[in-house]
């Protein structure tokens, strides 16, 4: 069984075991609610015999016997130890929960040192020379336009060199704990840097202009012209005009 196997296991009893724990918490509570009201009454009959027996001169005001009975002290003493009881059992039910607390705290730490790990051998992967079929990144069939693929090509060569320091572990356009280098442009509604597969928007105003394939949920590179969702509103406008 694995760590998060048993940790799951453990975890669903925890609910029954608390319930438990909280049900003879209140009936503790009722218990000592119901000592303390004895208790109470018994101490106010002792004090008005007391004030009897002291106007009728039976004891002076600082004699010895001025004090409660052996049954009222025993019944504070048992009014401390149900308390006493109520906090053991609180106790527990905090260790309880905090037990696996700990226990959840050493098994994401065991995760974000295997992510690291990960991490750090795709990075290594990712210093490798780059091959030819870094082209295969760009979006095809936009030759027609020179001075847009000029540029295009200026910010493929960007790209290229940013792409094989930053491991392509991002499909989802989500912010990463990776070195970055801070200098480095940033692209797409993600606002990061580039990474594995983008694509082109084809409006050539695009204030963004390169996009990631996973935040515009693409999976392969699309047929004749794309745009973003930005830039085909504006178009849309232009077209109702």
């Amino acid at each position: 069984m694995s760590f998060i196997d048993e940790f799951e296991t453990n975890l669903e009893v925890i609910p029954n075991l608390l319930q438990k724990k909280y049900a003879l918490m209140r009936d503790l509570d009722k218990s000592l609610q119901e000592v303390q009201r004895q208790t109470e009454e018994r101490c106010q009959l002792e004090i008005e015999d007391m004030k009897q027996r002291i106007k009728s001169g039976g004891i002076t005001s600082d004699s010895s016997l001025l004090k409660f009975s052996d049954d009222t002290l025993d019944e504070q003493k048992h009014a401390i130890r149900i308390a006493d009881e109520k906090v053991a059992l609180a106790i527990q039910a905090y260790d309880l929960v905090d037990t696996h607390i700990q226990q959840l705290d050493q098994y994401l730490k065991k995760c974000d040192e295997e992510l690291r790990r990960v991490a750090e051998r795709d990075n290594a992967a990712a210093t490798e020379p780059p091959t030819s079929t870094i082209d295969s990144n760009v979006k095809t069939g936009r030759s027609g336009d020179s001075s847009k693929g000029g540029r295009k090509k200026t910010r493929l060569a960007t790209t290229t060199t940013t792409t094989t320091t930053t491991p392509a572990v991002n499909p989802t356009g989500m912010d990463l704990d990776l070195p970055v280098d801070p200098n480095e442009p940033t692209y797409c509604f993600c606002n990061q840097v580039s990474y594995g597969e983008m694509v082109a928007c084809d409006n050539p105003n695009c204030k963004i202009e390169w996009f990631h394939y996973g935040c515009v949920g693409l999976k392969e590179q699309p047929k004749g012209k794309w745009y973003c969702s930005e830039c085909a509103v504006k178009r849309g406008r232009k077209k109702g005009k």
